[in-house]
């Protein structure tokens, strides 16, 4: 007995999937036990020079109302179309995989609940870290502990910038030029460098751990590109290198912290080390202690075998549900911003900077003063005891009536 696939765009994650199934078709039927054959590939777009030209076609109603098709991958991105052909396929009884963070992040609760109902799966290993496993090691390597904390760097395109700007002192702007040069971001380069990337997925490891899910609208997200060599400088005299991290923890009263922001790292933290395109995720449980995962975040191949892994996981199981499953929630389960407790390195100028040292220590408490090369008088740069966000935020406002405030980066 033959299985059928689908795959839904052919982009550079789509034809990655296409090429790496075909690559290892016997490993897979090998794995599974029968024969495994790519019926469809469905794209708007026409490649007549593709292998697999025979098999494209552009109405989604053919992959829909094939009985053969058991297993369709979305790769397609989005939460529009892919969201309508991800709900009906599930309806029917097709199992879907997919790296689309954006639809998983959004839309999750929702379609693991249909895909429940009628006895399917809603697959997406892909969806966080590309190739790197960390959906499954959570719900079911872990599964016998509490997750307190995942804290990670969860995008390749600011972790390779923020490399450029640490080692090679690099502005912002001339390493984002580079990274768009690599192909390592996109033309519009804003869902990566403002965090939306990372947040999505932060969100989805936070509903996966927690059960109830993270809605990436309602969570604090700042990027990178405010960022400057100022800031990289004092940051590597004080012993701390500039990571974008992406973290959610529950808190005692059982609330969900989240957050994505650009952190001060200690250079004695794991984090610290991970450079370039590469991902880190570290994950936190009461029984194993601290986890971590690391690998290429992102790319063709890698994000690819994750969604070929989950075609191989959904043809195993198919006609059962595996489980994976989080809530939709409609109570507020977030802890506010104002009420978060972070320690943050603060860079101001003014003409009297100097000499407001005492005022800024009266204001904040005990103040770590950071120093660089060539640092001018109007400049001073300190790093606050821990303290609520409101706080901070007051503190802050006071202040910009007498400097102006250059940066905020919290500690991690």
């Amino acid at each position: 007995m033959s299985s059928k696939i689908a795959v839904i765009g052919y982009g550079v994650v789509g034809s990655g999937t296409v090429e790496l199934f075909e690559m290892n078709k016997a490993q897979i039927e090998e794995n599974i036990g029968r024969q495994v054959d790519l019926k469809y590939i469905l794209d708007l777009k026409d490649f007549p020079d593709s292998p697999y030209a025979d098999r494209m076609i552009k109405d989604f109603n053919i992959i829909l109302n094939d009985p053969e098709i058991e297993v369709v991958a979305e790769v397609v991105g989005g939460a529009t179309f892919a969201y309508n052909y991800t709900k009906a396929l599930l309806e029917s009884g097709k199992s879907v995989v997919t790296s689309n963070k954006e639809l998983v992040a959004r839309k999750g609760a929702e379609l693991l609940k249909i895909a429940r109902e009628h006895s399917c799966n809603y697959l997406f290993e892909a969806s966080v870290g590309g190739g790197i496993p960390i959906i499954r090691p959570i719900y079911r390597c872990l599964a016998g502990n509490k997750i307190e904390e995942i804290a990670g760097i969860l995008n390749g395109t600011t972790n390779f910038i923020l490399t450029k700007m640490i080692r090679e002192q690099m502005s912002f702007e001339e390493a984002l030029k580079l990274a768009q040069q690599n192909g390592y971001a996109e033309a519009d380069p804003t869902a990566d460098v403002e965090g939306i990337d990372a947040c999505r997925k932060i969100c989805i490891l936070g509903s996966l751990a927690y059960g109830k899910n993270i809605d990436p609208d309602k969570i604090h997200c700042s990027g990178i590109s405010k960022i400057t060599m100022e800031d990289v400088e004092y940051a590597d005299v004080a012993g701390y290198v500039i990571k974008l991290i992406g973290v959610v923890k529950d808190t005692e009263d059982g609330k969900i912290s989240a957050m994505v922001s650009p952190r001060f790292v200690d250079k004695k933290h794991m984090l610290s080390h991970v450079d370039d395109v590469y991902n880190a995720i570290c994950v936190k449980g009461n029984g194993v202690g601290d986890t971590v995962f690391y690998g290429r975040g992102a790319g063709k191949l890698p994000t690819a075998s994750a969604v070929v892994g989950d075609i191989v996981d959904a043809l195993k199981h198919q006609g059962t549900n595996i489980g994976f499953n989080w809530a939709d929630s409609d109570e507020d389960i977030l802890l506010p911003r104002a009420e978060e407790e972070s320690s943050v390195y603060v860079r101001v100028k003014g003409e009297d900077a100097e000499s407001m040292k005492s005022a800024f220590s009266s204001m904040f408490g005990k103040l770590i003063f950071l120093e660089r090369a060539g640092r001018p008088d109007n400049e001073l740069a300190f790093i606050t005891p821990k303290m609520k966000e409101s706080e901070i935020d007051a503190n802050l406002t006071i202040l910009s009536h007498t400097v102006s405030i250059e940066s905020k980066i919290r500690i991690l």
